[in-house]
């Protein structure tokens, strides 16, 4: 229910920021906030361990940024850690930032257990 109701929130999101876009998308906080709060949270949780974590294949994307405010964007990243072993983990980062500082609240972190793809595989 609760991955339900993310995935509709990330469509309706995605949706509202993509209008937005056009003018001004926000601060792109990619590799900075969400990126280490999701490492801590991963790791507070149990499902990583830093040190086994390749830095440079860390990938964090901006999936949706919605202006809530003068100078405040809610924002969602996908952020994949890949493992020196070659596994990854995935997690979804939402979180607000403003032009001046990404870490304006902290961050709502989802583990992402399985993607589908087109079929429902």
């Amino acid at each position: 229910m609760m991955r339900a109701a993310l995935l509709c929130f990330v469509i309706a999101l995605s949706a509202v920021s993509s209008k937005a876009e056009s003018r001004n998308s926000g601060p792109d906080c990619s590799g900075k906030w969400p990126t280490t709060m999701a490492l801590v949270h991963l790791k507070n949780a149990s499902l990583i361990d830093p040190a086994q974590v390749n830095s440079a294949k860390t990938k964090t994307t901006r999936m949706a940024s919605q202006q809530i405010g003068d100078d405040l964007w809610h924002q969602v990243y996908d952020v994949e850690f890949t493992l020196k072993s070659g596994e990854s983990i995935e997690a979804i980062a939402v979180h607000n930032a403003s032009d001046e500082e990404c870490s304006m609240t902290g961050v709502e972190v989802f583990v992402v257990s399985k993607k589908l793809n087109a079929q429902g595989e």
